[in-house]
């Protein structure tokens, strides 16, 4: 159900280096969150570093949901970054599955694989 790739860079530097490729690839950060700050708030600490970045290409976006409105459920797209044991990896849902459960059409599982190949370019570039 996901795509996970262990980096060869440091957490920071797959942070730093994620947001120019998004954009090249058409796509626009909604959204950057870090989750490993959020539990320190709260009191208590989290050993590994992780971030996500919610993401949408409006075109393709569009595409889908003239197709079928509900799939809303599905956006935007999310790239995960976070450490384990000091290893870095990026990962995303992979939209193939998640659509498939949803509206098993042809027309709607092309899109998925249009927009998953989209999403695992970013991925494998930022790597």
């Amino acid at each position: 159900m996901r795509y996970c790739v262990e980096s060869g860079k440091s957490f920071a530097e797959v942070v730093f280096d994620l947001e120019p490729v998004i954009q090249r690839l058409g796509f626009v950060t909604l959204h950057q969150g870090d989750l490993s700050e959020s539990p320190r708030i709260k009191g208590s600490e989290l050993d590994e570093d992780a971030a996500y970045f919610d993401i949408i290409n409006y075109a393709l976006a569009e595409k889908l949901l003239q197709r079928d409105i509900s799939l809303a459920l599905t956006l935007p797209w999310r790239i995960c970054v976070h450490t384990d044991d000091g290893a870095t990896w990026i990962s995303i849902l992979r939209p193939t599955q998640q659509f498939a459960g949803l509206n098993p059409s042809p027309t709607i599982s092309a899109l998925a694989g249009e927009i998953e190949a989209r999403l695992v370019q970013i991925v494998d570039e930022v790597r």
